[in-house]
Parts: structure tokens; sequence; C-alpha cells
């Protein structure tokens, strides 16, 4: 077999030249950082989880019309998607004040916002991801008026669901991180959902415990990342639970358990 040609190595995912002309395979890496990679760590068989959650999240909003750029899994920590043109914009979708926008405008963390909330953010590391407005946006054509519009529209759209899907399993979506790239059919292009949709970009509380189920477990070195997010995955049905379908999930009971 040939090696395979690497395209790009990010954070959490290593980009490799697909099979055919215009595909991507996109490896799932079980490395961690935060605070624009200030802070680095492992947490073990994150890539393998997250590469089954994003998956089921992809294929579920393509059933309800949300173009994306996953094909198919091809093993535990890789997935075939369709090549884009990445747009450098992060667009952030708040239903919660939590992290920065609590720090920010001294928000108490956990307060509902009056309604949801779209942020954008220019992707550079080296600049720290600052925010910016659409103004920003127009000004230096990152994208035109009219991918802000499918953006911001898809934004919702996604949202409206993922609130829902979470919610069936006792689990509040605060607030999570979107990518969008660019497809071209000749001269022509349209907008679509990449990346990836994870524990790594989604803030996930349990509704009853309120106890988080995301990286901010790492960020905030609150132990127990791994347990997180396998409950996750356990509750979307992508795992076996061996807790028993009614169990709240109680993290400081988990660790007891297993002598932590």
């Amino acid at each position: 077999m040939s090696r395979r040609r690497q395209i790009y190595e990010g954070k959490a995912k290593i980009l490799y030249e697909g099979p055919e002309p215009g595909t991507i395979i996109q490896y799932f890496k079980d490395d961690a950082t935060a605070f624009n990679a200030l802070k680095k760590g492992t947490i073990q068989g994150k890539g393998v989880i997250n590469n089954r959650i994003s998956e089921y999240v992809f294929t579920r909003l393509n059933h309800i019309g949300v173009p994306n750029h996953f094909i198919r899994r091809l093993n535990m920590r890789e997935q075939l998607v369709r090549q884009v043109e990445i747009i450098p914009i992060e667009v952030v979708v708040r239903n919660v004040a939590a992290g920065s926008i609590s720090k920010r405008l001294g928000i108490p963390e956990g307060e509902m916002l009056p309604h949801t909330l779209i942020e954008y953010y220019y992707k550079d590391d080296a600049l720290g991801d600052p925010m910016i407005a659409e103004e920003h946006i127009a000004c230096f054509g990152w994208a035109t008026n009219e991918e802000m519009q499918d953006i911001s529209s898809m934004a919702i759209r996604v949202n409206d669901f993922m609130c829902g899907m979470f919610a069936a399993i006792n689990i509040r979506l605060v607030d999570f991180k979107l990518e969008f790239g660019r497809i071209w059919d000749g001269d022509y292009s349209r907008v679509i959902l990449a990346d990836e949709i994870s524990p790594d970009g989604c803030r996930l509380w349990d509704m009853t415990t309120g106890e988080k189920l995301d990286k901010d477990r790492f960020r905030r070195d609150l132990g127990g990342e791994e347990e997180a997010y396998q409950e996750v995955a356990r509750r979307l049905g992508l795992l076996q639970d061996e807790s028993g379908p009614t169990e709240v999930f109680d993290l400081s009971k988990h660790r007891k358990l297993r002598g932590k």
C-alpha cells in the first residue's frame, strides 16, 4: 500500500489526501489543546469517540437537508470527507452564557441568553482567533454577503436540531463552534458545513446535575475527560451503556468507583 500524502495537521486532526479527487481523509487524534494551544495534553480515546459522534451528527444533519462534507466513516479514527475551501471564520452559536462571553460581558455562567446569539471569530491561531463583526468579514472579503446569509441560516438550523437532539438525552447544548467551506463547480461555489461536531467544540451540560460533558473538563482541570466524552457517546447510542439507561451520570461517583 502506498503511503498517504499528509495535507495538513491541526490541533485535533490530521488531513490526508483522499482516494478520489475532491476527497480528504480526516484522522481524529487524542491530542487535546486549550487557550489557543497554550495548554496541551491527551484525552485517551478522544479521537475514536469524536469520530463516531461527528459521524452521527453530520449524518443526521444531512437527513434534514443541511449540506455538509461528510461522506462515510472509514474506521475507528478516520472518515472520508469532501474537500472544501475552508472559510477562515469560526462561527460560535450560544444559547447559555459560558466561557468567553461570561468573562467579556460579566454575565454569570449558566444564565440563559434572551435569544440564540451568533458570534464570528477570525481563524488565526497566531492572533488568538479574535472576535470579528460581519463588517470585518465583508471589508476583508473573507465571505460574501450571500455566503454569510447561508452560514447564519445553517447555524440556526443546526442549533435548533442539536438542541432537541441533546435535550432528548438529558443534555443541555450551551454553545458550540461550526466551520464552513466552499465547494466549487466550475466558477460557481456553494457553502457547506465542514470540520467536526463533537464534545471538543461543544459545551454540553447534564440537565439534571449540571456536570460538564465536554472539553471544559480539560480546560479547567476538572478530570474525568474520558468518562465525559464516553457518556455523550453512550447517550447517543454509540457505545454500550454499562450503567443502565436511566442512571444519572455522576462523574465524582464514577471516579470513586474507579479508585480515582
